[in-house]
């Protein structure tokens, strides 16, 4: 402004021609007799800055693509501006949505977003567990959690059960159980088995039912009712919640959406339960799919269907068969080893290693090794398919 006062007295003192003042100031003569027309008819003000945006903006959200949207936020309020705009574009493609950050900003006038505080950076974080098979298609890999337990409006305890499929976040089961105990867990997996076929591994944290601490493998007897049924039980590290973090993100979602309040009763949280797995599949958009898909686009049942009846595990001929006895111990060479109880009663095979070791297999998983010099058993629990 000061630079364009400088070239109004220099024009009003008559010394130069207009053009050689432009010339000095490094302006076109137009742009010299538009400021100087500014200020004869507006004084001082009419040399501040002007806005240089356009008098129309052709691409400006019309009211009607904006109140579509903030009724659209309002019936999923848990729906972020992305997942709102991917919902739109899956709905009604034929029409020119907004950016994500246009519909960020409109929700933001509207007071229906708050801007969150951002957390500073956590420095450099491991891209996904290691060692851990990875889901390259539906049925590859499920993970299994309880959420956090929370009492219930008229006393009793919720212990939810949740159940994804990995490669397509698939919510397989989501169940108000009263407690974590094993049979009503395992009820659930055989009605999930029986919807949904048998994946080929099952990821879970280290808490009960799924693991043991101080069991042979950290395996219960879940954990060995998988094997038998040729599905590989697979924990993350303990006091790594993060190895299994897409199951953890899903909690969140899963208590900001139908957790509070908590319902009345397990029947009744039940059914919010079911809604909320309803419209999580087959409605909500999911970023880390292709397309943003929701995710029962992406699923479709394992091709390895339940068995009528629990199935028998074969050993080759080459095999020792043993019985486990209630104990969980077994037998050999007259010698007493002792194995897990989890296991009490069912059958293992041993076979003879060039290492003059005895190998110890239950099914497709072997447990570890007899040392018939010492008269021990080596824990050593590994997956031999």
């Amino acid at each position: 402004m000061s630079e364009r006062l400088a070239f109004v007295r220099a024009c009003l003192d008559r010394r130069q021609r207009i053009v050689a003042i432009c010339e000095q100031f490094g302006i076109s003569e137009k742009t010299g007799h538009k400021i100087l027309h500014r200020f004869r008819t507006e004084g001082d003000a009419g040399l501040a800055d002007r806005s240089h945006a356009p008098h129309a903006q052709p691409h400006r959200m019309t009211p009607a693509v904006a109140d579509q949207i903030t009724d659209l936020r309002k019936r999923y309020p848990l729906y972020g501006p992305v997942k709102l705009r991917d919902w739109l574009v899956q709905h009604e493609p034929d029409t020119l949505w907004p950016a994500a950050s246009s519909i960020g900003a409109l929700l933001q006038r509207e007071g229906l977003i708050r801007t969150r505080r951002r957390r500073p950076p956590a420095g450099m974080q491991a891209l996904g567990p290691r060692g851990r098979t990875p889901a390259t298609a539906p049925n590859v890999v499920w993970t299994v959690d309880f959420k956090g337990e929370f009492r219930l409006q008229h006393g009793p305890y919720c212990y939810p059960l949740t159940v994804l499929d990995l490669a397509t976040h698939y919510s397989l089961a989501c169940r108000a159980l009263p407690t974590t105990a094993v049979a009503p867990t395992r009820a659930a997996f055989v009605r999930l088995f029986r919807e949904y076929g048998l994946p080929d591994v099952v990821r879970s944290d280290n808490g009960v039912p799924f693991a043991q601490a101080n069991a042979l493998g950290r395996l219960g007897a879940l954990g060995f009712w998988w094997v038998r049924l040729g599905i590989r039980p697979e924990h993350i590290t303990p006091a790594r919640p993060a190895e299994n973090g897409a199951h953890e993100r899903f909690h969140k979602t899963l208590k900001a959406a139908a957790t509070q309040p908590a319902s009345s009763s397990l029947a009744a949280q039940q059914r919010r339960f079911d809604a909320f797995r309803h419209e999580y599949n087959t409605e909500r958009p999911h970023a880390s799919l292709p397309g943003h898909l929701p995710p029962a686009q992406c699923y479709h049942p394992a091709p390895r269907p339940y068995p009528s009846r629990p199935p028998t595990l074969v050993y080759p001929t080459a095999h020792e068969v043993r019985l486990v006895d209630a104990c969980g111990v077994i037998k050999w060479r007259n010698s007493a080893f002792f194995l897990s109880s989890n296991l009490s009663g069912a059958y293992v095979g041993l076979t003879h290693t060039p290492a003059d070791l005895v190998t110890v297999a239950y099914g497709a998983l072997a447990l570890g090794e007899l040392d018939p010099h010492h008269l021990r058993f080596i824990p050593h629990v590994r997956w031999v398919g």
